[in-house]
């Protein structure tokens, strides 16, 4: 027996509005946003939180001097429409891709996220 249920992620950020909106637009999923919290939520209930936090220092990835913190796999049915997608949503491409199946993004707050095929 679980003994919790719907895990979900929080992510540290400057702007929890600006990030949930970028994440909302990305998945489809609902927005709602509070003065320093906001959340994404599938219709089947599966929940992402952006928490505000000043200072807030953005990950350097793939370096670690600054630790990424975290990361999102999204999966797409076709990284090129996906990219031009993401790109104008206000992600921005990095310029390390270490693979063929994924590519990576950095989010309007500076954290990474792959866009990823099957």
């Amino acid at each position: 027996m679980a003994i919790a249920r719907f895990p979900s992620i929080v992510i540290d950020c400057p702007d929890p509005d600006a990030l949930a909106t970028f994440y909302g637009k990305l998945l489809d999923w609902k927005v709602d946003i509070s003065a320093d919290w906001a959340d994404v939520r599938a219709d089947y209930g599966q929940c992402i939180s952006f928490q505000q936090v000043d200072p807030y220092t953005p990950p350097v990835w793939p370096a670690q001097e600054v630790p990424q913190q975290m990361h999102l796999d999204v999966i797409v049915d076709d990284l090129d429409s996906a990219e031009t997608a993401v790109l104008a949503l206000g992600a921005t491409k990095h310029d390390h891709q270490p693979g063929t199946t994924f590519r990576v993004f950095l989010d309007p707050a500076g954290h990474p996220f792959c866009l990823c095929v099957n």
